[in-house]
């Protein structure tokens, strides 16, 4: 006989490669209205407790057979809002992802669903006076109760008067406790705001962005480096506000994340959440419900800051959106502007992009009309860095190996006028290699094949893909000789060198190495704004966005390193990377720049130092367009990954002839740059394809297939940003 029931479709946790389907749960009597889409509730599963999102609810359902019910919700609301949902569901599709994959990398730890996982609420201790009429027996009585007449007092500071008295007033119940959530993200700074009024420039952008500002436009900001583009975005984010409405503004690394935080608070004030990975569980918790509560209208972040559970968003901002990091390299493979677009769609906004070296594809859109192209040709300060190349083959002939003479005689007068300077050396480490002298051996890592880098903090060899790391021999494992030395420079030796040089210099050094420790980003970048030290040497986290008025020196060392990368961007990010470093010199006070590198004829270095981006897009696209690479060709890059090599390559080679009858270029399979990382190996294959729609299906099926494969991990990347 068949019964009335409430059934729920429940996506449960696991990401087992198989499972990708919802299963169906009947709801008791006592939880029926409570249940609702996008919350998180505890189901039985194979013996199991695990818990999972609602994702259909099915209200009077007749059943002729038994469903098992639900065990309890997790939650009091959804976690995942109904815009939410959808973006999951188009993110699977798109990225040929699992939908639990998709659901959770959009959510912070707290909230995505998990076992045994739980994050507590923060909570203040302030306590109250409640009996008036008691008479206190002692002096820490008396000046308790003294201090609690006008209202609230923190019970921390009440505790420095007496604890015993605390808990002797609170048991006579003269006093109470009085609990209050806080947030664990207090900034107390009062920050001052440098409002400027705009340049003409500035005026036309913020104009064109202002006529579009009810519906969705894609918007690209091309302003060189200095051209005020925040301060455009911020008058821009004024406007979005009085309407009220929501923002979004993405920042490509965690480094620039604490400048922007300052800037705009220093013009909105409170009503800011942050996103990024560097805060901790309970603080991306805390800043998740922010923006749930409507506490705040602005979010600033990194990518995952995307997935904001804004549902009034007025406006979306990508600064530096050329930025390889706006593209998830882990499972699922999303890119941040795709996302972007697909929300500025959903609530009929703006979309600005905004970079000084645009992407060669969204330059390309603007130059076809897909996006509105805006341009800040000039510098607030009216004058670009004077850039010089040095060829490094002469510098060495003459004894110069590490720093040029220019370079080293530029720096010496920096010094001198107390101006600071800004070295720039994309590699971290002490040194690439450490080989022996009599038997030409390199410590290789055991797990991955490739160098290890040596740190000479710590004295220790580590491997940069797996982690490994031992320390360094004082004999070679091959032959037992004494004669180990290291070759190559990272930015720990280039400390080093620099401060036997300049002696009396304060140096200071920004890469992963030193920025480990919570804070520590916004910590260099601070003292060094406030000139406590005189020289800043780093990676490419010191590459763009930073605004240090007193820089009025840059220089780059192995400037044309990117270009020996096997990979069809390496030109483009060589421009890139050499025109935003060379920005951060001169934004306050005329600016040099030396760029010290072996390949100085190179058309990318040729234009990066005289700011030419349209000669350097018209050369790459002509030689985009004979290779058939984006944007003439888009690109899937299919990666194989397994720890027995002949039979990845064996499996590599069916899906190579599986999709050989594609209307599409088919190259591969061959091993990765790595060839292998943690004893697995990898190999990929490129497709080169003109629509989505031509290899779309074959493609899936190529996935479906190798879910069925313990011994093979199979994953598809469309558009990846390295190859």
């Amino acid at each position: 006989m068949a019964v009335e029931k409430i059934v729920i479709e429940v996506l449960v946790e696991l990401k087992a490669k198989k499972i990708d389907k919802t299963f169906s749960y009947s709801v008791s009597d006592a939880l029926k209205d409570k249940v609702s889409v996008g919350m998180r509730v505890l189901v039985p599963f194979n013996n199991q407790t695990l818990e999972g999102f609602v994702l259909n609810i099915e209200y009077n359902k007749e059943l002729d057979y038994n469903l098992k019910e639900i065990i309890d919700i997790v939650d009091d609301g959804p976690v995942i809002n109904k815009e939410m949902l959808e973006l999951g569901k188009y993110i699977s599709k798109k990225t040929l992802c699992n939908l639990i994959s998709a659901y959770q990398t959009m959510l912070p730890k707290a909230l995505k669903a998990h076992k045994k996982f739980n994050v507590n609420k923060k909570y203040t201790s302030y306590i109250k006076l409640i009996d008036e009429t008691y008479i206190p027996k002692n002096d820490n009585q008396k000046n308790i109760i003294e201090r609690l007449k006008n209202g609230l007092v923190l019970k921390s500071e009440l505790s420095r008067i007496s604890v015993s008295s605390i808990n002797t007033l609170i048991s006579k119940k003269v006093i109470e406790e009085v609990k209050e959530e806080t947030y664990r993200l207090i900034d107390t700074n009062n920050y001052q705001d440098n409002r400027v009024k705009l340049t003409l420039e500035q005026e036309n952008a913020l104009n064109e962005v202002l006529k579009c500002k009810d519906k969705f436009a894609p918007f690209l900001i091309h302003g060189v480096t200095g051209s005020g583009k925040t301060e455009v975005y911020m008058h821009i984010i004024e406007e979005v506000l009085k309407e009220n409405k929501e923002v979004i503004v993405l920042v490509p690394e965690i480094s620039l994340t604490p400048q922007m935080v300052r800037i705009f608070k220093s013009r909105f004030k409170n009503s800011i959440a942050i996103l990024h990975s560097a805060l901790s569980d309970g603080e991306k918790y805390d800043e998740w419900r922010k923006i749930e509560r409507k506490e705040v209208s602005i979010v600033i972040g990194a990518r995952s800051a995307i997935f904001a559970p804004f549902t009034n968003l007025g406006l979306i901002i990508l600064d530096e959106e050329h930025s390889d990091t706006y593209k998830q390299e882990n499972t699922p493979k999303y890119d941040t502007i795709d996302i972007a677009i697909k929300r500025a769609k959903t609530h009929n906004c703006p979309l600005v992009l905004g970079s000084a070296t645009p992407s060669i594809e969204s330059y390309t859109r603007a130059k076809t009309g897909i996006y509105k192209l805006v341009e800040l040709k000039h510098r607030i300060n009216k004058t670009m860095p004077d850039v010089k190349l040095i060829d490094m083959k002469e510098e060495i002939k003459k004894g110069y190996r590490i720093l040029s003479k220019k370079l080293i005689d530029n720096i010496t007068d920096c010094l001198s006028k107390n101006e600071q300077v800004i070295l720039f050396l994309n590699r971290r480490g002490y040194s690439t290699t450490i080989t022996c002298k009599e038997c030409g051996n390199t410590l290789k890592c055991p797990n991955c094949e490739i160098p290890l880098t040596y740190h000479k903090n710590g004295n220790k060899l580590n491997c940069h893909y797996c982690n490994y790391t031992t320390y360094k021999p004082l004999i070679c494992p091959s032959c037992n000789s004494k004669n180990l030395d290291s070759y190559g420079m990272g930015t720990e030796k280039l400390e080093e060198e620099v401060g036997k040089i300049f002696k009396t210099a304060k140096i200071v050094r920004m890469d992963i190495d030193t920025t480990k420790k919570k804070g520590s980003h916004e910590r260099i970048i601070n003292d060094f704004k406030n000139k406590k030290y005189d020289i800043l040497i780093g990676t490419q986290m010191i590459s763009k966005g930073l605004d240090f008025e007193n820089v009025t020196l840059v220089g780059v060392l192995n400037g044309d390193a990117q270009l020996n990368i096997p990979d069809f961007r390496s030109a483009e990010r060589t421009y890139s990377l050499l025109s935003q470093v060379s920005g951060r010199s001169g934004r306050a006070r005329p600016g040099k720049v030396v760029i010290q590198c072996f390949n100085k004829e190179h058309y990318s270095i040729k234009y990066a130092s005289t700011n030419d981006y349209e000669s350097f897009y018209k050369e790459e696209m002509a030689i985009r367009k004979k290779l058939k690479y984006p944007p003439y060709y888009n690109i899937c890059l299919v990666t194989l990954t397994g720890a027995d090599y002949d039979y990845l390559k064996n499996e590599a080679d069916k899906v190579k002839e599986y999709l050989s009858c594609l209307n599409a270029i088919i190259l591969g399979p061959s091993l990765c740059t790595v060839p292998k990382i943690n004893n697995k190996y990898y190999m990929q294959i490129i497709i080169k394809y003109k629509n989505i729609k031509d290899i779309y299906d074959k493609l899936k099926f190529v996935v479906d297939r190798s879910k069925s494969k313990s011994k093979l991990n199979l994953e598809v990347d469309l558009n990846p940003k390295k190859i």
